[in-house]
């Protein structure tokens, strides 16, 4: 099974943006979460004034020079998180081409080993409506563009 599944790097960032550290949870970082909640909490606590905290409790905005730290590590997080989706979409196409790679040879029918191409030739020839996903196997409508089980794209000509 794949360590590593795609995320949306839009997502991850916004969901920084939103609650600190709820960007790396989203892309499944439990530690790196943490720590970047730790991060901002004490960047408030320790340089955040008071009286910013309470006026803007209170509906008044603090001075942008108040709140300047703590907003520069809030940057940093959601830096932090579109990064590492970036890096853990990498990581899982270079899996899924790893996969792909090693993935010549189909399953065994009655004892022989049955070529995967020629499986999903059979498959498409013998049934318009329906053939077999290139990238996880499973039967799938072929009238998509898609697979609906793992939503990727079925290919069909790759020259149009």
């Amino acid at each position: 099974m794949s360590e590593h599944t795609r995320r949306r790097p839009w997502l991850a960032a916004l969901l920084a943006l939103v609650v600190s550290g709820l960007g790396h949870a989203y892309l499944r970082r439990w530690a790196r979460a943490f720590g970047w909640y730790v991060a901002v909490t004490a960047a408030v606590f320790a340089f955040v004034p008071e009286s910013a905290i309470s006026g803007a409790l209170a509906g008044d905005p603090p001075a942008l020079r108040d709140v300047a730290p703590a907003a520069a590590v809030v940057g940093a997080s959601v830096v932090d998180a579109y990064v590492v989706a970036l890096r853990n979409n990498r990581a899982y196409e270079r899996e899924r081409g790893a996969a792909r790679a090693t993935d010549t040879v189909g399953p065994a029918v009655d004892g022989a080993k049955i070529d995967s191409d020629a499986v999903s030739d059979a498959t498409a020839v013998s049934s318009d409506s329906r053939t077999r996903c290139p990238a996880c196997g499973k039967e799938t409508d072929s009238a998509v563009d898609f697979c609906q089980w793992c939503a990727e794209p079925l290919g069909g000509d790759e020259n149009e």
